[in-house]
């Protein structure tokens, strides 16, 4: 089972629903570590002086930005802090669109979202609603005291986050120079493009990832491999992360907060703000989730 990322809610509507996030990849790359051949002890990381090659202790070094070449605004770590966004555990829905106006260009990191505590019925309705409507939720969400735009997807029985690149992190094509759209103007003839449809024809088949393998690291499994079996092997350190589980969040009458959303135009709650008032209307209805108190934000890296 891979390990929890965070626990929260996705704020649809009025609604809430539980949910928990947990990465939905895992990495499948070679990586070697650097080593010290004498004893097979990693190498750290040394901070140096680019241009004197000098070591730099840490009360020395500061965070700046370089706004043209070579100056810098240097900025303090409570400034940064400051800046931080206010981390919360809600993925505010903030509209739906059709899932195919989303480009490929602008997916970046997905997790899988499931259910919490008595929220296997709200996460079905959305997931089938999403589904029904072809349309994907646009969702803002702090994950490790960064801000993300993200997009809820419904991929069979799961509920994925997607979370998006900004829209000025992708190149516009103006960047760059590509063939004229127009087909006689690229030179391209009819008798070329068909010949070039029916081979595209001829090499369709059904999208199956296991059909695909990574040939670079199975050759490098197997020479890993045939190395352990000759007893050409070295003892390296290992390093263990922790982490801390968040609180969960609890949902309301749901049949309830339905009509007060649409009533409302489904507008967004405000972040750090409670979504409505405790109802007693249904048998499962809780209290409304607090939000979480604002937390110092951790220092980010340089």
């Amino acid at each position: 089972m891979p390990h929890m990322i965070w626990k929260g809610a996705i704020s649809f509507g009025l609604v809430h629903v539980p949910v928990q996030l947990y990465p939905a990849t895992q990495s499948e790359k070679v990586g070697f570590n650097l080593l010290d051949k004498r004893s097979m002890d990693p190498i750290g990381y040394k901070q140096i002086n680019k241009n004197t090659g000098k070591d730099v202790t840490r009360d020395n070094i500061v965070r700046g930005f370089e706004y043209e070449k070579g100056k810098y605004v240097v900025m303090t770590d409570a400034e940064i802090s400051a800046a931080n966004p206010e981390s919360t555990q809600t993925v505010d829905i903030l509209s739906f669109v059709d899932a195919p106006d989303i480009s490929f260009l602008s997916l970046d990191t997905p997790y899988y979202l499931t259910p919490d505590r008595k929220g296997d019925k709200v996460y079905a309705l959305l997931r089938d609603a999403l589904k029904d409507t072809g349309k994907v939720g646009i969702a803002s969400v702090v994950l490790h005291n960064k801000q993300h735009l993200a997009a809820l997807i419904p991929v069979g029985p799961a509920l994925a986050l997607n979370t998006l690149r900004w829209g000025d992190e992708v190149r516009d094509f103006d960047q760059f120079k590509f063939p004229d759209e127009d087909t006689k103007k690229a030179g391209v003839t009819s008798k070329e493009l068909d010949m070039a449809k029916r081979l595209i024809d001829d090499m369709s088949d059904a999208w199956d990832p296991a059909k695909y393998h990574d040939t670079f690291k199975d050759d490098i499994m197997a020479l890993v491999e045939k190395k352990v079996k000759e007893g050409k092997v070295a003892e390296v350190m290992k390093f263990e992360e922790g982490g801390e589980e968040k609180a969960s969040a609890d949902i309301l009458d749901l049949s309830e907060l339905l009509k007060r959303s649409l009533k409302k135009g489904g507008a967004p709650t405000k972040r750090g703000g409670s979504a409505s008032e405790p109802d007693d209307s249904g048998d499962d209805a809780t209290e409304e989730p607090a939000r979480p108190a604002r937390k110092t934000a951790r220092r980010k890296r340089a």
